[in-house]
């Protein structure tokens, strides 16, 4: 901040003509400063939560006494998902603090900048969503399909892929029978109790039950009857296809929030380096 002593002059009721100083101030906006580093600051903690939970859940798994193990599953590790998600946050909120309390110049860019190119991503992958919605189709099932077939590998995917039945009512990616992809479940293993079989989450479970009966599943599809009476019969990509539509506003007002939060993250950055910059160029 620069202060800049003015002279002026002008009499006095006696009429003595008497010299007054007034100081014109060049400085950074308290307001958006602060308001800047209370809105990244939950987001640092976040990321830092994230950071925190992820290295927890493998240390459960033991994959920090063995790193190999990250390399040897064949599926998706929902683990992986949650570090990528805390650092970004974490290193976005950390450049938003510090930025904004140090009036860092390099960081509060840095910050904008990584805050549009995520809402460029965000837009490209919708349009692109809309665009080739088959081929998404193809990738999802196919993604969801290899999934299967690391069912029992890693704890993390198997509850992910259990949560993700029990709530669209579903079972597989387009039928039951894509669990014979499933060295567990398929059909020609005869040492495994699971054979036939689905997980117990493809199960249509009573309300009334206290307890999950996890062996619900077992050889249901050996039997050559209906099945819609024990198991959901709906692959989970038709049961998405029939949801998104039912949830539209909701996903589009989820998307309108997020945007939202990213333009004040980005506008709360440029202007506070505007207002750097004036002090600086004031300055010399």
């Amino acid at each position: 901040m620069r202060l800049c002593l003015l002279k002026v002059e002008g009499p006095n009721k006696a009429g003595i003509k008497m010299h007054y100083y007034r100081y014109e101030t060049a400085e950074v906006s308290c307001c958006f400063k602060y308001l800047m580093f209370s809105y990244n600051i939950i987001f640092w903690l976040a990321g830092a939560a994230f950071i925190a939970i992820g290295f927890w859940a493998w240390s459960e798994k033991g994959v920090l006494l063995d790193l190999t193990q990250v390399t040897r599953l064949h599926g998706f590790d929902p683990v992986w998902l949650v570090l990528a998600v805390g650092a970004v946050t974490f290193i976005l909120g950390f450049a938003g603090c510090v930025g904004a309390l140090r009036e860092n110049i390099c960081l509060l860019k840095f910050f904008s900048g990584v805050i549009g190119f995520i809402f460029f991503l965000e837009l490209t992958a919708a349009v692109l969503a809309f665009v080739f919605q088959e081929p998404l189709k193809e990738w999802i099932n196919d993604f969801f399909l290899a999934n299967i077939k690391a069912y029992r590998e890693d704890i993390d995917l198997q509850n992910l892929i259990d949560s993700l039945q029990r709530l669209n009512h579903c079972c597989g990616a387009k039928e039951p029978n894509d669990w014979d992809l499933n060295v567990y479940f398929n059909c020609s293993q005869k040492h495994t109790r699971e054979r036939c079989g689905v997980p117990f989450s493809c199960c249509i479970s009573d309300p009334a039950d206290l307890v999950v009966n996890t062996q619900c599943g077992y050889d249901i599809r050996a039997s050559k009857g209906d099945w819609s009476n024990t198991i959901y019969t709906k692959g989970c990509i038709p049961a998405l296809e029939e949801w998104l539509p039912r949830n539209i506003y909701i996903v589009a007002g989820v998307f309108i929030v997020i945007s939202l939060l990213q333009m004040m993250g980005i506008f709360l950055a440029r202007t506070l380096i505007g207002d750097i910059e004036k002090v600086k160029f004031s300055y010399y």
